[in-house]
């Protein structure tokens, strides 16, 4: 959640309408230095301190072994259904609650490593029992563990390593005979141990398997006066659009256009229920959280745990390593309260530990001496040419530095435009309240040395003199609190969403299903250069951190170069798209919304996702409650209130028919989707974007049960609808398509197979490179249908 809980909420909101009218007003005025004085005044320690505790209490991030207890025999009861996945992740759940030292937490890695060797991660058990041996696992257990680590070896393929445990194993059998139920199995990988010595001798050769599938590298020449941005672009300025980038030759479908690595980001932490009282059990649903690692956002198999928390989970030490350096170990006690205070305050915790604190307070000085510079727009936007000429940074461009160069830097986040002036007074005092309660839980955590001391040593503040009392913030946290606030305020605008395509299900089916999904929030500087516009010709993709992107269709030169906040013209009218386009405190005037507005047409979003009539099956019309059928002969007429219950049924009816599916009744789900589908036809639009879901979802239920004809006929049929909508090379359509390429791949479809793998890569790598893992996946079933007998090819 971006912003600080529903109860934090609530309660300034309470604070705020009790305070006197022209507190109110000052603080409406208020410059962001002026709001936290204030706010450090109205934040009363002993009322909201015991509030924000309570809410704490709802965010559970401290060690507790007694959930890890708990965990673990969740872990080991899936471990013996056979359900190797759930396993992995309740295993992981515990570890992240055992107490650093302890010999449990060893036990933990040992049991995690069990369901990695029967999932096949052979590297990564061995990692596992590595931890387990560090940890201090058992000596009686042992033998076990090194059976396990033998097995692994083995299927690596490394004899010699196997050889050696094989014979440790051996001798410590006859040593202290507790191997006797371990005899059968050590035979037969002393077997192994041979006929895999043999296979040696011939190896296969290496990569051939995989021999010309990787894509090509792409060509890319980056801006000598923007960090991360193509040479084919130049920073340009007017008056209406502030900073922005203009192509400065043309540009293709899928030139990569900006490769930037994220400032800050940070996880979101995925929704989880709440524990009701009394409750005794712990949360076993993996969220975000669990799935991905909190530094460099990658998916998790075996995650380390912080060996503060129970929160924070990273991919390797490495990475726990790096982070604790950078900020956790401020973060770490703090997770509760960054939880209930939401992600777009633990953003800018996050920047200015990042930044240091000597950067931060430079430049919070700095817009304290009132430079013209902040607050006219047009200074602001110097061309790069006259800000390299100015020879100091702050006379040219905010954020460049003293050769005019625009980095991706805090210098150039900081100029991000806060819109304090536009924001309501309620949001702002909200934040205001927010961050002025996180800098007095540092100050009171004896956190704020360690905030203070993120500068290099030459950079080291003077001694304070500062007398702390628990009613007062130090200068250097009111500094802190002010470029926290204005980080809060700037997300409303720059947040950028980093996402990934995450599987839906459990992901063991020939077709995968996936749906985009916010994995974390971030402030990428050079990317906050591009305006925005409801038919963008970009298309962003993530990898980790790293945001690329990419010309999704023909850029000439001189034209802007724009990115979709959000609200695309094929997903909703223009009414809607300008309501929500409304937080970035700007109308959009792009050439979808002029065309919409000024044509007085009606969307054609609007007409393909309209109710069609009952009787006659042509499309209803009208603004008001009653809707009129378009047909004159007809004249049927009906509420818009009831056709509106009759589609909410009719979602409902799909949410049943796919939570069937998901508990393998297979049958019963394609006659509940075939039925919603002719109750469907009465009354929507054979456009309608619900009938072509319907057609995607009858698809996967046939691909289910290996019907792949049946599930290709209705897949077609959704691509049909959504080229309808979305048109034939987005990358909606895209990913249409390379479900059809596996039903068709998985059908032995092979000719149609791979047309289709063509036209999905040709879509696929303009929006995500050839490098993308789709793109990959498409290729390898390519080459392996290629390396088809002829006379097969040609049957098919």
């Amino acid at each position: 959640m971006a912003l600080p809980v529903a109860e934090w909420q609530a309660r300034t909101a309470r604070l705020w309408a009790a305070l006197d009218p022209a507190l109110r007003e000052r603080l409406a005025a208020a410059s962001l230095h002026d709001a936290v004085r204030l706010g450090c005044d109205l934040l009363r320690e002993e009322e909201e301190e015991a509030a924000l505790l309570r809410l704490c209490q709802q965010a559970r991030t401290d060690k507790e072994p007694e959930a890890a207890s708990w965990y673990r025999e969740q872990g080991n009861r899936e471990f013996k259904r056979g359900q190797y996945q759930a396993a992995l992740r309740l295993y992981s759940k515990a570890a992240s609650h055992e107490l650093p030292g302890s010999p449990e937490v060893s036990v933990c890695f040992a049991n995690r490593s069990a369901a990695l060797l029967r999932l096949g991660h052979f590297e990564i058990c061995l990692e596992d029992i590595a931890r387990a041996e560090s940890h201090g696992y058992p000596d009686r257990l042992l033998p076990k563990v090194l059976l396990r680590k033998a097995e692994c070896l083995l299927c690596l393929e490394r004899l010699q390593d196997a050889q050696e445990i094989l014979g440790v194993l051996e001798s410590k059998t006859a040593l202290d005979g507790v191997m006797t139920a371990h005899l059968t199995r050590l035979k037969k990988l002393s077997q192994l141990k041979v006929k895999l010595g043999e296979k040696e001798r011939c190896p296969e050769p290496a990569g051939e398997a995989r021999g010309g599938i990787q894509g090509e590298a792409e060509i890319w020449e980056e801006n000598s006066s923007i960090s991360g941005a193509s040479s084919t672009l130049c920073l340009s300025f007017d008056a209406e659009r502030g900073r922005h980038l203009v192509a400065s030759q043309d540009i293709v479908p899928g030139q990569s256009l900006v490769k930037e690595e994220a400032f800050v980001s940070v996880l979101c932490p995925g929704e989880s229920l709440p524990l009701q009282d009394g409750d005794t059990a712990w949360d076993t649903r993996a969220t975000n959280a669990d799935l991905y690692c909190h530094r460099c956002l990658k998916q998790l198999l075996a995650s380390v745990p912080c060996q503060g928390c129970s929160y924070a989970k990273y991919c390797s030490q490495d990475c726990a390593d790096v982070a604790w350096q950078q900020y956790h170990r401020t973060e770490c006690s703090l997770g509760a309260l960054l939880l209930t205070l939401g992600v777009f305050c633990h953003v800018a915790l996050r920047t200015v530990l990042l930044a240091g604190f000597a950067e931060v307070s430079r430049l919070v000085a700095w817009s304290h001496r009132g430079d013209k510079n902040l607050q006219n727009p047009e200074a602001r936007c110097k061309p790069l040419s006259e800000a390299a000429d100015a020879g100091a940074g702050n006379r040219g461009i905010p954020g460049c530095g003293s050769n005019g160069r625009y980095q991706s830097s805090y210098q150039a986040l900081f100029h991000l435009l806060p819109h304090t002036e536009q924001h309501s007074p309620e949001h702002k005092f909200l934040c205001t309240l927010s961050v002025v309660a996180m800098c007095k839980q540092l100050q009171a955590a004896g956190l704020e040395a360690a905030v203070l001391n993120q500068e290099s040593p030459h950079q080291q503040s003077k001694p304070k003199t500062f007398e702390e009392t628990s009613d007062e913030l130090s200068p250097e946290l009111k500094t802190l609190a002010e470029a926290m606030l204005r980080h809060v305020l700037q997300l409303q605008c720059n947040a950028q969403a980093i996402t990934v395509m995450q599987e839906l299900g459990p992901g063991d089916g020939a077709v995968v299903d996936k749906k985009p999904v916010r994995l974390a929030t971030a402030f990428f500087p050079v990317l906050s250069l591009l305006n925005h516009s409801c038919c963008p010709n970009t298309s962003v993709s993530f990898s980790g951190t790293a945001a690329t992107v990419r010309a999704s269709q023909p850029i000439s030169s001189g034209q802007e170069v724009l990115h979709c906040y959000g609200p695309h013209w094929c997903r909703m009218r223009v009414a809607e798209r300008q309501q929500l386009l409304r937080q970035y405190f700007f109308e959009c005037r792009c050439r979808a919304c002029l065309e919409e507005l000024e044509s007085g047409v009606k969307s054609v979003v609007s007409i393909r996702n309209s109710f069609c009539c009952p009787k006659c099956q042509a499309q209803m019309q009208g603004e008001e409650d009653t809707l009129c059928c378009s047909n004159e002969a007809c004249a049927t007429s009906a509420s818009r209130e009831h056709l509106s219950g009759c589609l909410q049924d009719l979602q409902q009816q799909i949410k049943k028919a796919l939570d069937l599916l998901r508990v393998g009744k297979a049958d019963q789900a394609i006659k509940m989707l075939l039925k919603c589908q002719k109750d469907a036809g009465t009354f929507l639009s054979p456009e309608h974007l619900l009938m072509g879901e319907m057609e995607d979802h009858l698809a996967q239920v046939y691909a289910t049960l290996g019907k792949w004809q049946e599930a290709a006929r209705h897949l077609k049929k959704s691509i049909e609808i959504v080229e309808m909508h979305h048109g034939p090379s987005s990358v909606e359509s895209g990913q249409e398509l390379f479900k059809l390429a596996q039903i068709l791949f998985n059908g032995f479809a092979v000719s149609e197979a791979l047309s289709t793998i063509q036209r999905a890569e040709g879509i696929l790598s303009v929006h995500f490179g050839p490098q993308s893992a789709q793109i990959q996946e498409l290729q390898e079933m390519k080459a392996c249908l290629s390396e088809l007998p002829r006379n097969i090819l040609q049957r098919t």
